[in-house]
């Protein structure tokens, strides 16, 4: 009889692992993605098929946000600049090819005359958010991918509290896994106040197996103050963007907004809300009459299991390729799909100066392993690549020619491309481009670089165990 059952239960468990690869095969995915799901379910057959079930689903063309639903929130007026009268003369042609397809992919519009300013330490960011809420005469919103029940969070708390009893209207998401650790005390401490808080996409068991949207998460940093000044960029609320932990203290870049600007963050913003709550916001007090800042243009451009298009990655990728001087960038990691690094060796082969940095140590050792599996050719093409050692590295910018930079919370790699709701700013200023340009050169100060020629030495072993991470780099 025990026999009989073995036998059952190994038809079943074969007949259900087919399964999945015929579907794996027939959703026509990125080939590397869908390679690396064969080998988890070949090596690691129990366990493997369960992390599927949770992970391995691919909801993009289910559509988790309905383009409907994004219509019904975003249809309004709004500060916006009509993308096809744009003025050749202001703006160049790289520039604006990359505005275009941007507005084509992502109907990212464009928002003109613009306060910018650049956020790059932890102090600076949190010192800037919080005296804007403290200022907030009308509304508050709030999302960020972590809380942590820390001490900078708590300062925020007893703000957003504090406000909420001032009458102020307060809402606030944070992702369901990213904040996991919040606690209830926490959460019942702002909703009793009158703050309305939502989580993103929350676990709940009985339905997972059938559609599982747990490797679905939101990764978006914004905030809006009065629909007056925005933020957005890297930084999660915790403490070791200030104190540090056992990485050292985390370097991130924030951008602040006044101006048009901070409508593309709030329609965002409204739209997840639509999404958590199912409750339209329409009232035009939400989008103020901004005020005329300086010459510059932005656009707030989205992406995830909701876009038709991985827009943020093909932002990316447009933007390297029209670089004719210089590309600088920063990411926490770095294991980019093959089309962002074709396009980085492409514009490191013809002659433009790329360099790379990225942090010694991440706070994800599977990461860091799979990550200089990626270096070498990006070495071999001339890219300069530096390893940060001051702490963590855990900016997300870009910046190019001193014309386009790029700052959210985009890393370079597949979860941020395909599996996370993500924002990043796309500036076209170059005042904005030479404070990141400037932000760069001084970071070079704690770095140390990283030669091709240390990465051909690296021994055998080493270079094994980094192979072997890259095989689950589509998955992390």
């Amino acid at each position: 009889m025990t026999r009989l059952l073995f036998f059952v239960f190994l038809a079943v468990y074969i007949y259900t692992l087919i399964s999945i690869i015929s579907v794996l095969l027939l959703e026509n995915r990125n080939p590397a993605r869908s390679l690396s799901w064969v080998l988890v379910l070949l090596f690691v057959p129990v366990l493997g098929m369960f992390f599927y079930v949770l992970f391995g689903q691919d909801l993009r063309k289910k559509k988790i946000i309905s383009k409907k639903s994004i219509r019904r929130v975003t249809d309004r007026p709004v500060a916006s600049f009509d993308i096809s009268k744009l003025d050749a003369g202001l703006m160049s042609d790289n520039q604006l090819n990359l505005i275009k397809m941007l507005y084509k992919n992502s109907d990212a519009a464009g928002y003109a005359y613009n306060k910018i300013e650049i956020l790059p330490t932890g102090e600076r960011t949190f010192d800037a958010v919080f005296n804007a809420i403290r200022n907030a005469k009308e509304h508050i919103h709030i999302e960020f991918f972590i809380f942590d029940d820390d001490k900078i969070s708590n300062q925020l708390r007893e703000i957003l509290i504090q406000k909420a009893k001032e009458g102020v209207r307060v809402r606030m998401i944070y992702d369901y896994w990213g904040s996991f650790d919040l606690s209830k005390k926490y959460l019942k401490s702002l909703r009793d106040a009158g703050v309305y808080v939502c989580s993103f996409l929350p676990f709940r068991f009985r339905f997972q197996f059938s559609s599982s949207r747990i490797n679905y998460r939101n990764h978006r940093k914004l905030v809006i103050v009065d629909g007056k000044i925005g933020f957005t960029g890297g930084l999660n609320v915790a403490d070791r963007y200030i104190y540090g932990n056992t990485l050292g203290k985390w370097r991130d870049t924030f951008v602040s907004f006044e101006g048009a600007a901070v409508h593309g963050l709030q329609l965002l913003f409204l739209v997840d809300w639509y999404f958590v709550e199912r409750k339209l916001i329409t009232d035009e007090k939400y989008f103020p009459t901004p005020e005329v800042f300086d010459t510059n243009m932005v656009q707030i451009v989205s992406s995830g299991p909701d876009s038709d298009w991985e827009a943020i990655m093909q932002g990316i990728a447009s933007a390297i390729m029209s670089a004719t001087r210089y590309i600088y960038i920063q990411s926490p990691y770095f294991m980019p799909n093959e089309v962002i690094a074709s396009c980085i060796q492409m514009a490191s082969l013809s002659g433009v100066e790329v360099r790379l940095m990225i942090p010694f140590r991440s706070d994800s050792r599977l990461s860091d392993a799979s990550t200089f599996s990626f270096l070498g050719q990006a070495l071999e093409a001339g890219v300069r690549v530096f390893h940060y050692k001051n702490g963590f590295l855990h900016s997300k910018a870009i910046v190019i020619d001193d014309s386009i930079s790029i700052v959210g919370s985009c890393n370079l790699d597949e979860r941020s491309f395909v599996h996370n709701f993500e924002a990043n700013a796309f500036i076209y200023e170059t005042k904005t481009a030479l404070k990141l340009k400037d932000l760069f050169v001084n970071d070079m100060e704690n770095c140390v670089e990283f030669t091709l020629e240390a990465w051909v030495n690296r021994k055998r072993r080493q270079k094994l165990k980094e192979s072997f991470a890259r095989l689950f780099s589509p998955l992390m």
